[in-house]
């Protein structure tokens, strides 16, 4: 049985105010084990509306799940999505409150910053036309469901777990091979993780077209000065207080920011 619009509204409520207070929550297909996919990004969009109402602005968009490896292992042919306002971005140097999180894990990634608005369908080739620069970005993410336990579709309804998000400097996109760059995770001084952007879904450039592509199923399109997030280039680390973390990109240089209480 589909869920209600009432039932939707009640689930955003849920994971709304599990984000906002930092508050561990069950998992929403515990109680609703018939949720699919589009009623989890209903959920997700309902709970953007919660979040606009008070004041926050949407900055961009999110991509997850973008490995290959980790869509086969869940049984979905394109990634998942989230959205990004301005109450999330942290800036390059700054602080993650660890007390405003659940179960905080940090990820490299690249950005992209749009000149112009992005409609799709389109190909990698057409989504790079409307791109101005990159950068090299850190997501925070934090899923807010209890024993860090979920099915893909409560990821989906929880804002694909984002918390937060960190941009270093913009580099123009003219001239900028970002096929595979070198990309380190470096927590406290060490290396933690190293990857390419290549792991990106192949290549970043296809991350993007599947953003534009996804939202254009709704009516919906990326508007210039928008950022996306294209995806993890490794696995995500768990962070804590006291951290220091960094993104390293061969060529795009750095983005940190560090953990206090």
């Amino acid at each position: 049985m589909a869920l209600s619009p009432e039932e939707i509204a009640r689930c955003a409520q849920i994971v709304d105010e599990a984000a906002d207070t930092a508050e561990l929550i069950p998992m929403l297909t515990i109680e609703r084990p018939e949720m699919t996919l589009e009623e989890a990004y209903a959920i997700q969009r309902a709970s953007m509306v919660r979040r606009f109402e008070r004041g926050e602005r949407l900055l961009g968009m999110k991509m997850g799940l973008t490995s290959e490896a980790k869509m086969k292992q869940v049984g979905v042919h394109e990634p998942i999505y989230g959205h990004l306002t301005d109450e999330m971005k942290i800036e390059d140097g700054g602080v993650l409150s660890r007390a405003r999180c659940c179960h905080p894990r940090s990820e490299p990634e690249l950005c992209f910053i749009l000149a112009r608005d992005l409609k799709g369908p389109v190909t990698p080739e057409e989504a790079m036309e409307a791109v101005s620069g990159v950068c090299p970005a850190l997501e925070i993410i934090d899923s807010r469901y209890k024993n860090f336990k979920f099915t893909l579709e409560d990821v989906v309804a929880d804002n694909a777990s984002s918390r937060g998000f960190v941009l270093g400097p913009v580099t123009p996109i003219d001239g900028v091979d970002i096929s595979a760059l070198p990309m380190k995770l470096v927590v406290n001084g060490q290396t933690v993780q190293e990857g390419s952007s290549a792991a990106i879904y192949g290549h970043p450039a296809k991350s993007l077209a599947a953003q534009a592509n996804m939202l254009a199923r709704l009516g919906q399109h990326l508007e210039a000065g928008q950022v996306v997030m294209s995806g993890g280039a490794t696995a995500a680390v768990a962070v804590n207080v006291g951290d220091e973390v960094q993104v390293v990109v061969e060529g795009l240089g750095t983005a940190s920011f560090r953990v206090e209480a």
